[in-house]
């Protein structure tokens, strides 16, 4: 230790065992094993004088100060590395970025396209993470972020990547055909998105349809992707971004079970904070994104 900071390996250690809650999946994850996490935990502990965990059996419970130490120890080791990627994408070391994004358009949308740009820029490395929420980049380790919304958040620069435009109701084709000769809204469960709580009832009401409450007794997912699964497993309609079951519409593997969408004002942005100037790697993707 110098002048009573820990040592960054009993810091990692201590915050990998915070997050996941044992000895063991700590050292898997660190590479190390589970005495050697053990012991850089304990370490810890008497030289700071505090238990930082409560020990019962083979588990081990946060205290009171244990979570708050962890919390804090997470905020810094996160900034600590988005610090260091920062510095080996200015220095010429290598060409990390690091991009929060919502799930659902990471894999539908981001991730084919991306490989088209590992061809154009094969030395930019592009990692992802799913963020589902607003948040300030001064609090995360991340350069830039795709998200939803209706305009570009606060404080940030960036492109607008497409309009959302609007939201369709799908389900599998055989539910539809279960239910001939009515209206297969009625007849069919609603599936909803956690992402959008308000969705289906917008939706009635943009078609002049009465909303029975019963309609809110549908499972909820908390990703339009668990939504999706659950359609075609026949479970009910979901209703989601038209651009997300383009494919699956025009193959016939989902149907409309109505001709009658929801539009929508919000759109899909990539941005970054005004805070930092953008590096070449950030610019050469957003370019890249911006004609896609």
């Amino acid at each position: 230790m110098r002048n009573g900071i820990p040592n960054l390996a009993a810091l990692q250690a201590f915050e990998a065992t915070a997050r996941l809650g044992s000895f063991s999946r700590a050292a898997d994850e660190l590479a190390l094993t589970h005495s050697a996490v053990y012991r850089q935990v304990a370490g810890l502990e008497e030289r700071l004088g505090v238990a930082l965990f409560t020990r019962v059996r083979r588990r081990v419970v946060l205290t009171d100060a244990g979570a708050e130490y962890a919390a804090r120890i997470r905020h810094h080791l996160e900034q600590l590395e988005k610090d260091t990627l920062g510095l080996m994408s200015r220095s010429g070391l290598g060409r990390n970025l690091h991009v929060a994004v919502l799930p659902t358009l990471a894999t539908t949308w981001l991730l084919p396209r991306l490989a088209a740009f590992n061809r154009v820029h094969p030395d930019i490395t592009v990692s992802l993470s799913v963020r589902t929420l607003p948040f300030q980049f001064k609090d995360h380790p991340f350069d830039a972020a795709i998200y939803h919304a209706e305009r570009m958040w606060p404080e940030t620069r960036g492109i607008k990547l497409f309009d959302e435009e609007e939201l369709v109701p799908v389900c599998a084709p055989h539910v539809v055909q279960a239910h001939e000769g009515g209206d297969p809204m009625a007849a069919l469960v609603h599936l909803h998105t956690a992402s959008r709580p308000d969705a289906w009832r917008r939706w009635y009401l943009a078609q002049g349809r009465d909303y029975p409450p019963a309609i809110n007794a549908g499972p909820r997912y908390e990703l339009f992707t668990m939504s999706l699964a659950a359609v075609r497993e026949g479970m009910g309609v979901a209703l989601v971004p038209r651009f997300i079951v383009h494919d699956a519409l025009a193959s016939g593997e989902l149907v409309m079970p109505v001709n009658a969408c929801l539009r929508v004002e919000e759109a899909y942005f990539f941005s970054h904070p005004v805070s930092n100037e953008p590096g070449e790697a950030l610019l050469a993707l957003q370019d890249w994104l911006a004609g896609r």
